[in-house]
């Protein structure tokens, strides 16, 4: 509310100094917004809540029982999901709004416990017996339907991590798993597969205006994972490292036309902070080539000069993105 429109009017004698008063209280004491809060704190509710059950089962496993406790998180997601049909709004390719308040938190309580229904069946029962991939792909495919379903962004980002899960277990080899060598080949080529999937279901998402706003998650998880395998890619096979290279600058001048198509400073920051890793390593490798002590306060010089020229360019391009 601007006073100073009011005081000018009751300058000119158009309104009461009452008024005036009453104008000035209102904007003292004028309400703020708790929506933010209100949300965290709900969002940290159903975290604390499944943590709770969690520990409740863990303590009182020789007294409850196992059947028990089957039947009561099944209980609690089946409730949680009956609840979220009944009150859903008819579906839509846009972006559709909650119904109430507390709809996308007892979504999130529904998927979180159907994941730990699938979860403690396989340990305890080994249900699915060998078939692994069972474990990951039956959360997957119901958190894909109710992320869309009911229009759910975080339940997307759980859909999208248990997609991650069930590619690497899926097509890693058993024996890697089992001795946990995570810095086997396969797993470079999952990532560099599903990053840019994921990056083009983003892009067709957009271009079809087929839930458009699921858009960002998609491009945020492609990208990371993307990057992380290019580089592992160039850590891996250091004998090649510079073949890598060439597709890490391909898919950061990607994602650096995306960040001004979107404006968007995240995207810019995180091609930013990947590509300097890649170009610092190649360099690196460069000037350690002879092992003297020019290369080495070479390097130091090198670190402290693109520290300062980080922030300088980071600097312009925000301002840059603000003027588009």
């Amino acid at each position: 509310m601007d006073t100073i429109l009011f005081e000018q009017l009751h300058t000119q004698g158009l309104i009461s100094e009452a008024s005036l008063d009453k104008v000035k209280a209102a904007e003292k004491n004028k309400l703020f917004s708790l929506h933010w809060e209100l949300r965290s704190i709900l969002y940290l509710g159903v975290l604390l809540l499944s943590g709770g059950l969690g520990v409740l089962v863990y303590k009182n496993i020789d007294t409850i029982g196992h059947t028990a406790i089957l039947i009561f998180i099944a209980a609690i997601s089946a409730g949680g999901f009956a609840y979220c049909f009944k009150a859903k709004l008819p579906f839509s390719s846009g972006k559709v709004a909650s119904p109430n308040s507390f709809f996308d938190y007892v979504l999130l309580l529904a998927c979180l416990s159907f994941i730990t229904f699938i979860g403690y069946l396989q340990y305890q029962y080994h249900f699915f017996g060998n078939r692994f991939g069972l474990v990951t792909f039956i959360p997957m495919v119901v958190l894909f339907f109710s992320a869309y379903y009911f229009d759910h962004v975080g339940i997307l980002s759980l859909a999208i991590t248990s997609l991650c899960a069930w590619a690497g277990i899926t097509v890693t080899p058993t024996r890697i798993l089992q001795d946990n060598d995570f810095n086997s080949n396969t797993i470079i080529v999952i990532g560099l597969v599903l990053g840019a999937g994921l990056v083009a279901v983003g892009a067709m998402t957009r271009i079809r205006a087929f839930k458009a706003h699921f858009a960002f998650t998609y491009t945020n998880f492609g990208m990371h994972i993307l990057f992380i395998s290019l580089l592992a890619g160039m850590f891996v096979f250091e004998n090649i490292y510079l073949l890598w290279f060439l597709p890490l600058t391909g898919v950061t001048y990607y994602f650096y036309k995306e960040s001004l198509r979107t404006k968007s400073f995240y995207i810019l920051l995180v091609l930013t902070l990947y590509s300097y890793i890649g170009l610092t390593y190649v360099i690196i490798r460069f000037l350690t080539w002879n092992s003297d002590m020019g290369s080495v306060y070479f390097t130091f010089l090198y670190f402290i000069g693109t520290a300062a020229g980080l922030i300088l360019f980071l600097i312009r391009m925000n301002k840059k993105l603000k003027a588009l």
